[in-house]
């Protein structure tokens, strides 16, 4: 299991990544990601080329429903960060769970 700093770490590599990217541009979206084995939530806001904000609450009812939400436990996080799993295999094989709106995804299917 990956510390929550790792994961913090992983999260501003790969969030940061799809921030910059042509797609994203004019994007202005919450997202979350939800870490099943450390049980805490990821909250952030990508905006202008950026994710800013980032910041951990424990998973609970409290917990605000984002615009784009992951899910996914600590191990395979830092795995596609160091391009060990690649995001389309781990999401067909169900170990990642994407949430958005359509508009959204159709947007995301261009970054991920």
């Amino acid at each position: 299991m990956a510390t929550m700093d790792q994961c913090m770490t992983a999260l501003r590599s790969i969030l940061g990544d799809l921030a910059r990217s042509p797609a994203a541009e004019g994007l202005d979206r919450s997202l979350s990601c939800r870490l099943t084995d450390l049980d805490e939530v990821v909250l952030g806001r990508l905006s202008s080329g950026a994710v800013r904000d980032l910041h951990v609450l424990p998973h609970g009812p409290a917990v605000p429903k984002a615009d784009i939400r992951l899910t996914m436990n600590s191990d395979d996080l830092v795995a596609m960060v160091a391009g060990d799993l690649h995001f389309g295999q781990a999401w067909a094989s169900g170990r990642v769970k994407l949430e958005a709106g359509l508009r959204d995804l159709l947007r995301l299917r261009k970054l991920l």
